[in-house]
């Protein structure tokens, strides 16, 4: 699922230019066409706990990525600026839905297994994006018809979604959860307690909504501005420019594929906050001695540092106490994505007043805020396997511990 849910969508991006074409579109309507997918993602993406209360997490999750494909796939038949921007806005809605399902689901699985899978399955995610990628790049360099290439994308993909469905997990959310212990008056960490839900867990989700904004800080970094400072700072040319880019998704998938052993031999606490300290490591390399090699490497690190994060939030985020199932996921998500749009215009706004590498020092603050308050984070990848807990002078206030059974 996390497989495909990045390839219907990069699978599309190399053919958005002919859809601009074929519109007529300015610049500045087909940029506001495509960032009605965020808006759409940010107001729909608070439905999901509703969709996964109803129908269950696999469901969602499988059913949604076949919708998904199917906007996908509508929006060459769009006839103007309008209905572009108005599917754009389902598409991206579908895809916070299917988002939240998905690490619902995984984290399900993960709990089945008792050890971290959660990396695995984002690195299948950075996969997919390349595949989807080189896909729709091929597809538009063999001039196939961009209706029928997006058509059969939906059905391909969207069918593998829906075949998967019967080896997904079925029964309630809860279903993997440790059982409470007989007598127990208080759930331990892990358990779910509707109803009352405490201030310290309201402040936890605040502090792990800024733990993923600096993620989005970082990635933002490479996409947006590592070619601008590659280019403009260090006086590369056009074709090493976007290597920061590639430097920094390379490696992060490659943390994410090796990530979950780390988790599981040094806990993912440790694992991230030392992530948080690569970064920091990273951007400061690369903004201290700019050179082609020193930038590359230095972008590579800053990947690399927060490869692992995203899951860890989210695995937090899914075992705090008195949050509906799919909340937690929902609200990190949300926050993701909004440090995703606040991103490019607060580093732009840095780089006018100053200059990009003096705004680009706001990375390896994002690294060191990591390194800080990762200590929020639950330890291991299996509640009953956590019996480090938070530290004893920050219990109180940071959320929830784990004690071994």
């Amino acid at each position: 699922m996390f497989f495909v849910n990045a390839v219907l969508f990069a699978n599309l991006v190399p053919r958005l230019p002919e859809i601009k074409d074929r519109l007529e579109l300015s610049n500045a309507a087909f940029g506001s066409a495509i960032a009605a997918m965020p808006a759409g993602a940010l107001l729909a993406g608070l439905l999901a706990p509703l969709f996964i209360r109803w129908f269950g997490s696999a469901k969602v999750a499988s059913l949604g990525l076949l919708a998904l494909g199917l906007a996908i796939a509508g929006l060459p038949l769009t006839g103007g600026w309008v209905a572009f921007a108005a599917l754009m806005l389902v598409v991206g809605g579908l895809d916070a839905i299917v988002d939240v399902a998905q690490n619902a689901h995984g984290f399900r699985v993960q709990r089945a297994y008792g050890r971290s899978i959660v990396n695995g399955l984002h690195a299948l995610w950075s996969i997919g994006a390349v595949f989807g990628g080189l896909l729709g790049s091929l597809a538009a360099g063999l001039d196939v018809p961009m209706t029928a290439h997006l058509a059969a994308s939906a059905i391909v993909f969207g069918g593998v979604a829906v075949a998967v469905l019967s080896f997904l997990l079925s029964g309630p959310e809860d279903a993997e959860r440790v059982p409470l212990p007989a007598g127990a008056d208080e759930p331990p960490a892990g358990h779910r307690r509707h109803g009352h839900l405490a201030g310290r867990t309201v402040l936890l989700l605040g502090v792990l909504g800024a733990l993923a904004a600096c993620e989005a800080f970082v990635q933002d970094a490479g996409s947006s501005w590592g070619a601008l400072y590659l280019r403009g700072e260090v006086g590369a040319t056009a074709a090493v420019g976007g290597l920061a880019f590639v430097a920094l998704q390379v490696a992060m998938t490659a943390g994410r594929l090796v990530g979950d052993r780390a988790v599981d031999r040094f806990g993912q606490r440790r694992v991230a906050r030392v992530g948080g300290a690569v970064t920091a490591v990273g951007m400061t390399l690369a903004l201290a001695v700019p050179s082609v090699s020193t930038v590359l490497v230095g972008f590579a690190l800053t990947g690399l540092g927060v490869a692992t994060l995203v899951p860890a939030v989210m695995h937090t985020a899914d075992e705090l106490p008195g949050l509906s199932n799919g909340v937690g996921l929902t609200v990190v998500g949300f926050l993701l994505r909004f440090g995703f749009l606040v991103s490019p215009t607060l580093i732009g706004l840095l780089a006018d007043v100053v200059s990009l590498r003096g705004a680009l020092v706001s990375v390896v603050v994002a690294g060191l805020v990591v390194l800080l308050l990762g200590r929020v984070l639950v330890t291991a990848a299996h509640p009953a396997d956590d019996d480090q807990g938070m530290p004893p002078s920050s219990t109180p206030a940071a959320g929830p511990t784990r004690t071994s059974p």
